[in-house]
This record gives structure tokens, sequence and C-alpha cells, in this order.
């Protein structure tokens, strides 16, 4: 659910944030934040997936209205219903573990009904609703379809949505909108396939959930020894060492603690990810100056016999 890449993104946050609000912030307090950071990227996840049945409740809502209103026409007294209708929504509705879930997270969107209406028109005039509305019939594999479309194409494109989602959280990226907005596309044929745990838990499994803990705890534990490494790497006739960003070298204290530390992790991958990271999270030619000195590490481990995968 979490996975390893959005593990590796809030730690290299955190380590960050950690860094500058030093002495103000200890260890402790930090390692807190961060489990916080997992468990917010989570909810965004859940929060995703409840938009579904609250924008189907508010379009039912609408319709009555028109139904009732003072002289409505033929279309507004019997209008199409196959949007409220929906066999995934409902399949969302009856399944106790969503319901749970959304019940103990506390998962709403009624605390602001302007922002939902103006996104139920949002869906209303997008090309995945004006399609289905327009199929000759539905059923559940077109209802299903309907929602990875509008999620996909719409809900997380809108720029109102992620605002919203971060304005629930300080911790919510674009990257968590990225990665949980994926996965959230990815339950719902689980979902409407009935299928048990359709939702996925926070992690995949133990290993994962102590990974991020671990890989900020062993970076922080090894700071100092991983700094002397990379400025041993680093090529004095093209870098200056005293002026390395701090995000170039936190990516790379946390690259070079899963080098060591985590066994079972390619080197491959490791250095793929923090290469990234360094495009994302700092300069334009971090990347390459990432790449570059990362790999002379990988050849001084392993020559110092430190680095045997």
């Amino acid at each position: 659910m979490i996975n390893r890449v959005l593990i590796r993104v809030k730690v290299v946050q955190m380590l960050y944030s950690y860094q500058l609000t030093r002495p103000d912030r200890t260890f402790d307090q930090a390692l807190q934040d961060l489990q916080v950071s997992f468990e917010k990227s989570y909810e965004l996840y859940l929060y995703l997936l409840k938009l579904i049945p609250e924008l189907t409740y508010l379009e039912d809502r609408r319709l009555d209205d028109a139904k009732h209103k003072f002289q409505p026409t033929d279309e507004e007294l019997h209008p199409d219903t196959r949007f409220v209708d929906n066999q995934l929504v409902q399949a969302i509705n009856n399944n106790a573990e969503i319901d749970k879930l959304f019940r103990d997270h506390m998962i709403s969107w009624n605390d602001d009904p302007l922002f939902m209406r103006l996104l139920l028109d949002k869906v209303r005039s997008s090309e995945p609703y004006l399609e289905y509305m327009a199929l000759p019939h539905t059923d559940l594999m077109s209802d299903t379809e309907l929602w990875r479309q509008l999620l996909r194409k719409v809900i997380l494109e809108d720029e109102d949505v992620e605002e919203q989602l971060q304005s629930r959280s300080l911790y919510i990226s674009s990257e968590d909108m990225d990665i949980m907005g994926q996965f959230a596309v990815k339950s719902l044929a689980r979902i409407a396939d009935g299928t048990v745990h359709a939702i996925n838990p926070m992690f995949k499994d133990h290993e994962d959930s102590v990974f991020g803990e671990e890989l900020f705890s062993k970076t922080v534990r090894d700071m100092d020894d991983n700094n002397v490494l990379i400025d041993s790497c680093v090529r004095s006739e093209r870098w200056d060492r005293s002026r390395i960003a701090m995000m170039d070298r936190i990516i790379m204290c946390a690259a070079i603690t899963e080098l060591k530390c985590f066994d079972k992790i390619p080197v491959s991958v490791t250095l793929n990810e923090y290469i990234e990271l360094a495009k994302i999270f700092s300069t334009p030619q971090s990347g390459q100056f990432v790449n570059g000195v990362l790999n002379g590490v990988v050849d001084e481990l392993r020559s110092r016999g430190r680095l045997v995968k």
C-alpha cells in the first residue's frame, strides 16, 4: 500500500526537516512525525475512495430536489439514474470493512459542501461521465470503469482536490497524490468483485512497516560517517564539497545507509530510486551529481568489503 518509493520520499523529507529544526526538535519527535506522515498518506487513499459514495449521494439529492421543485420538467421528473444506481458505489456502501475504515479514520467530505458541489459539476461535465451516460446500457464492469476514469482523469487531475487534501494535512505532497491515487484506482476492481480485504492495508507486510523507521534511524546514526564517505568520493576538480546542497547530502546519506544496511535491496534499485529523488527534490544538476557520487561510493564500499550484494 504505502510502497517503498513513497517510504523513501517520506524519509528524505523528514531527514531534511529534522536537520533544519535541530536541536529544537528531538529525534523521537521526528520519528513520531514520520509515522504520522505514513498515517496521513493512508488517509489520503481513504479520502479518495470516500469521494465516490459522497459524490453519488450528492447527485441523488440534486435529482430529488429537481423532481420536487415548482413545475419540474419531464426530464427532471423521470431522470436517468444510472449514475446514482452505480453498482460499484453500492458495493462500497455495503462493504463493512470499508465502512469501518472510514469511521475509524473519521473520513468525511461533509465539512465543505461548496467544494463538493463544484466537484460534482466537474464530474458531470467530464468526458468519462458523458460517455457513460450515453451508453445503451450499463453493468458492473462499466460502472467500475466509470469511476476508474473519473479518478484518473478528473479527480486526481484537479488542483482543487489536491489543495483540499493538503489542507487536511501538512504531510500530503504531490508524490502522495500520485502514488495513493494509483492504489485507489486499482482497489476499485477488487471492491466490485467482492474480494475479501479489497482495501489495501497501510503496508504490504511487516518488513515494509518497519523499513521507514529503520532507514530514518540508521541514516541519522550514520550521518557523519556517510558525509565523510561522500566527501571522499567527490571529484574536487569538478565539485566544491563545501557547496554541496543540503538536500543532495541528505539524499546520498539515506542511499548509503540503504546500501550498507538493507541486504535484500539490490544496489541498482537503491541507486535508481535516490537519483530520481534528487531530480525531484534538489537542483537541476543534482541527478547527475548524485549518480556520479553514489557510483563512487559503491566502488569504495565494495573495496572495503562493506558491500557484498
